[in-house]
């Protein structure tokens, strides 16, 4: 059943519940989510499993998956690899023992030792079945997961893996131009779409636009791989790198001349570019809250369905 998730990490909400009949099983009883709850009944269907049949009653409607939906599974993995891309951002691998089946734009949750609870993060590869993730972590202070990972050595460390889950997916029978609002480590998953669209020759028929928004340089990373796609895709393919905090060094200009470089936030840039162009447009955004939020506002401003507006929430 396509039940309602979002995060999928028990903090959002989203997916609270009524228990009427059964036994279920609770994995987080200190889940952040569960402040939703307003009564003994009510869970989070996200952190609980069935014992038993169950009846539920959901505030959403309910239907079947569709067939070929991939369907969420646990597997068990180990870190391969993690390696810096700026100071706080971390590129890592994960290598399962047993293939996933995922569609581009998706996200697991992973649990690491020691710290409780899950956390969701977009997969940056893509391969329909793939033994091997790749994945983009931002270093959050006091973040449990983050600080964890940055903290020392994990190579070799095993995790549990939980997925895959989302709906800001990408499929090249969508028949759309795409436009992908990115801010830091929410590039991730639009790096999974890309390189999807990019196999199936996509942007040889319809446009690419991609925002990607960091603060400054320092701050930048995927530029070499942006490159490629770029080389690979044509000139339907577009990408603009967006500085808030400092116009573009004329160095890093001439390094990367197949990329745009402007000043200001991400969703800015990308209103100044798309003006009179989001026609039979498929938007992808994702980022920090309030950039996904700045990016909602200027979409739905700039007369775009929320039908074609697409966003995973993680906080």
């Amino acid at each position: 059943m396509e039940l309602p998730y979002e995060c999928g990490s028990g903090t959002c909400g989203t997916c609270k519940a009524r228990l009427i009949s059964g036994d279920i099983a609770d994995g987080w009883p200190d889940a952040p989510g569960r402040k939703h709850l307003k009564a003994p009944d009510e869970f989070l269907m996200c952190q609980c499993v069935a014992k038993s049949d169950v009846v539920i009653e959901v505030a959403a409607f309910v239907h079947t998956m569709e067939a070929g939906t991939c369907t969420p599974a646990f597997l068990d993995g180990h870190i391969k690899s993690v390696k810096a891309l700026t100071s706080d951002v971390a590129f890592l691998e994960v290598e399962l023992r047993k293939p996933l089946e995922f569609d581009a734009g998706q996200f697991v949750l992973i649990k690491v030792p020691g710290v409780p609870g899950f956390r969701g993060w977009s997969m940056v590869n893509y391969q329909r079945h793939c033994n091997t993730l790749e994945f983009v972590v931002k270093k959050k202070p006091g973040g449990g997961i983050s600080e964890w990972l940055f903290g020392g050595d994990r190579e070799g460390i095993e995790v549990e893996v939980f997925g895959p889950l989302g709906r800001a997916t990408f499929y090249p029978s969508l028949a759309r131009n795409i436009l992908c609002i990115a801010g830091g480590s929410g590039i991730a998953g639009m790096m999974s779409i890309l390189a999807r669209a990019a196999h199936d020759g996509y942007f040889t028929q319809y446009n690419g636009d991609v925002f990607f928004g960091v603060r400054s340089m320092k701050d930048a990373f995927f530029l070499k791989e942006f490159t490629s796609l770029r080389e690979q895709c044509g000139k339907k393919l577009n990408v603009t790198v967006a500085l808030s905090e400092e116009e573009a060094p004329a160095s890093s200009v001439a390094d990367y001349p197949q990329l745009a470089f402007e000043k200001g936030f991400v969703h800015e840039v990308a209103g100044r570019h798309m003006q009179s162009r989001y026609q039979n447009v498929r938007a992808y955004l994702a980022g920090p809250p309030p950039a996904v939020d700045a990016s909602i506002r200027m979409l739905l401003q700039a007369k775009m369905t929320t039908d074609n507006i697409r966003y995973d929430k993680f906080n």
